[in-house]
C-alpha cells in the first residue's frame, strides 16, 4: 500500500489488513528497521528523506478523515464578509468547500483546488494569483504569483505544509511552494496553520513559516494520543501558539472545541455541517470529473469531551 500510494495512515492500514493499530504501529517500526519505509507520526511513507512530498491522489487518502475534522473548525474561525487567504493543499481544499457557504466572502489563494472548491459560491469572491501552475499540487507558484501578492492585507491567512516542528514552523518540500507560502501569511494580520496529526514533529526541507509567526494552529484529537506529538503540541503552546484540537465527530453534531495550552475554544457557527460540501461527487458515481477529485466528508469519530479531560491532565504534568 505504502508503495502504490507513496504514504498511508496507520488507521487505514490496520483496517485493510483487519488487525489493530498497536499491531501495526509495531509492523512499522519492523519496516522502518529495514529500510523499506519511514515512519511518519500516524501514517508511514516510502524513504526519501526532507526532500520527498506524494502526489495529490496519495495526499488525499492520508489522514482523510482528520482532515475534514480540521477543516470543520477552521471554517469556523471566518466570519462574513471576511477577507483571507487560502494557501495549497488538500487540506486547505476542504476547508475551501466550507468556506463556499460564508457569505459576502472574500478569498485569494492560488490553489487552483481551492479555487474550483469556491467556483459556484454565489457570495464568495475568489482572487488568483498569477504565476507558473505546478502539476503535483495544482498550485500557481514562481515570481508571478509573489509579485500579485504585494500590497495585499487581509485577516487571516490558512496555510498548511509537509510538516510542523516546535523548533522550525511550518516547512514543505518544493522551494518555490515555500516561497509563495511566505508571500502569502506576509500578507495576513493572523497566521492560522492546518496541519493533522501526521505532519506534527517532521521536519522538510524549506521552512514557510517559524513558529513565532504562527498564530493559531489546529489540529486533529489524534494529536493528543501519541506521547510524541502531544509535546510537540505543549512545545508550540509554550512559543506562544493557539493550538486548537478539533475532535473526530459526526457531521451535523457540532461540539464544542477544546483549546490545547493558549487561546480560547472555538464553537462553530450553527448548522454549519448541514449542507452538503461544494466539489464532493454523490457516493457511487462515476461519471466525467472535473479537473480534480473531491474529498470524503467527516468520518464518524471520538466525542471531544472525552478528549478535553485528557488534555487537561497533560497540561498539568
Amino acid at each position: 500500500m505504502v508503495r502504490a500510494n507513496g504514504a498511508v495512515s496507520l488507521r487505514e492500514l490496520a483496517r485493510v489488513v483487519q488487525t489493530s493499530e498497536v499491531t501495526v504501529r509495531r509492523d512499522v517500526r519492523a519496516l522502518e528497521a529495514e529500510g523499506l519505509l519511514d515512519r511518519r507520526h500516524g501514517g508511514a511513507v516510502l524513504p526519501g528523506g526532507l526532500s520527498r512530498e506524494p502526489g495529490y491522489p496519495q495526499k488525499t487518502h492520508l489522514a482523510a478523515a482528520e482532515k475534514s475534522a480540521v477543516a470543520d473548525l477552521a471554517a469556523s474561525l471566518v466570519e462574513e464578509g471576511d477577507a483571507v487567504v487560502v494557501g495549497a493543499g488538500t487540506t486547505t481544499q476542504e476547508l475551501a468547500r466550507r468556506l463556499a457557504r460564508v457569505p459576502g466572502l472574500t478569498v485569494v489563494t492560488n490553489s487552483l483546488l481551492v479555487a474550483q472548491a469556491l467556483a459556484h459560491a454565489n457570495r464568495v469572491e475568489v482572487v488568483m494569483t498569477g504565476g507558473t501552475l505546478r502539476g503535483s499540487n495544482y498550485a500557481l507558484v514562481g515570481s508571478g504569483a509573489e509579485q500579485s501578492l504585494q500590497g495585499l492585507r487581509v485577516a487571516r491567512a490558512f496555510v498548511s505544509g509537509s510538516g510542523l516542528t516546535a523548533e522550525r514552523g511550518l516547512s514543505t518540500t518544493n522551494m518555490l511552494s515555500a516561497s509563495v507560502d511566505r508571500a502569502l501569511v506576509q500578507a495576513a494580520a493572523e497566521v492560522i496553520v492546518l496541519a493533522d496529526h501526521t505532519k506534527l514533529g517532521t521536519d522538510t526541507m524549506f521552512q514557510t513559516v517559524p513558529t513565532d509567526a504562527i498564530t493559531r494552529l489546529v489540529t486533529d484529537e489524534q494529536a493528543t494520543a501519541d506521547d510524541r506529538t502531544a509535546r510537540e503540541l505543549d512545545a508550540l503552546a509554550d512559543r506562544g501558539v493557539q493550538v486548537t484540537v478539533a475532535p473526530l465527530g459526526l457531521p451535523g453534531d457540532p461540539q464544542p472545541h477544546p483549546s490545547y495550552g493558549h487561546g480560547p475554544a472555538t464553537e462553530p457557527r450553527r448548522g454549519q455541517q448541514t449542507a452538503p460540501l461544494p466539489g464532493q461527487r454523490r457516493p457511487g458515481t462515476h461519471g466525467g470529473p472535473p479537473p480534480v477529485p473531491g474529498g470524503p466528508a467527516v468520518a464518524p469519530g471520538l466525542p471531544g469531551q472525552a478528549r478535553l479531560a485528557e488534555l487537561g491532565s497533560r497540561r498539568k504534568r
